[in-house]
């Protein structure tokens, strides 16, 4: 499967006693659609997977697949640090006919790296379904090199990986080794890190799995289709319009400042889920800044 694009990695809105709030995540991905996003990821880092049973992470992945009806392509978190139970998500995932699943490094146990290329191995496999490995080192320890991501480029149904290392150096040497074996076509490499989405794309990125696309999603759609249509010129000046609003949205941990943007412009978002706590008031002053010099509020 060919992922290029603005893909969103949504929020989940929780009620006032911090469940699944139906109605306004079905109102969230209606509106994202409206916005013209490639597609959306429930159920990763920015929907809280690590505080959702796994009840509620199917539910999750149902109420994507059966808001979006096909109009946009849909993508299940299914990861996890025990392969079996990413081997359940993934392939829940793929009965309920999502389009790909975005399976996350296994995170604390830090598996070599011929561990980790046994793990998706295993996935792909024994799941019907294209997958995006994600590489996010910041949070599960372990970074993936770049000889193994071109190890999981010629593994059938590793269609692409969302790199959030940090490093447009390393988007470039993945590029450079997978064009050296004939991979490039085959092969998506996704910014993980919405302010280096311009950079990872000029050295061979297709696209962006966003967070900051749950508050600003017109401005990242335009932003990425400029630059796959070769207007680096307006993609420049997009991304530094959006500059200050993505660093306001990463001022603490993902997805808080996300979720409190949400609920300031009155879009379905709710409370968090301990033991993430609410914003300091210091960087929530710094946020609305931001969010009015965004026009956004």
């Amino acid at each position: 499967m060919n992922f290029e694009g603005t893909y969103v990695a949504m929020v989940t809105p929780f009620d006032k006693n911090r469940e699944i709030d139906e109605e306004g995540f079905r109102s969230n991905i209606n509106y994202l659609i409206d916005q013209g996003v490639t597609g959306l990821v429930g159920a990763g880092t920015t929907g809280e997977s690590a505080t959702v049973s796994h009840e509620d992470h199917r539910r999750i992945i149902d109420i994507l697949v059966d808001e979006v009806d096909g109009r946009v392509e849909t993508i299940a978190g299914t990861g996890s640090n025990a392969t079996s139970e990413a081997l359940d998500l993934t392939k829940y995932a793929a009965d309920v006919d999502c389009d790909a699943a975005l399976v996350i490094t296994p995170y604390y146990n830090k598996p070599q790296q011929h561990g980790m290329v046994n793990h998706y191995r295993i996935l792909a496999e024994s799941a019907d379904i294209p997958i995006i490995a994600y590489n996010v080192p910041s949070r599960t320890g372990v970074n993936m090199d770049v000889e193994t991501i071109v190890e999981l480029a010629k593994i059938d149904n590793i269609d692409a990986v969302k790199e959030a290392s940090g490093s447009v150096d390393k988007v470039s040497d993945i590029y450079r080794a997978l064009t050296h074996e004939g991979l490039e076509d085959d092969f998506n490499i996704l910014s993980g890190e919405d302010s280096l989405t311009l950079p990872i794309m000029a050295v061979g990125g297709t696209g962006v799995i966003s967070a900051s696309a749950n508050v600003d999603a017109k401005r990242m759609v335009l932003m990425v289709d400029s630059i796959l249509n070769d207007d680096y010129g307006r993609a420049l000046e997009l991304h530094y319009e959006m500059l200050e609003l993505i660093r306001a949205l990463f001022i603490e941990s993902n997805p808080v400042p996300v979720k409190t943007a949400m609920n300031i412009m009155g879009l379905p978002s709710g409370p968090l889920r301990d033991p993430l706590a609410p914003m300091k008031e210091e960087n929530v002053e710094i946020l609305k800044k931001a969010l009015k010099d965004s026009n956004l509020i």
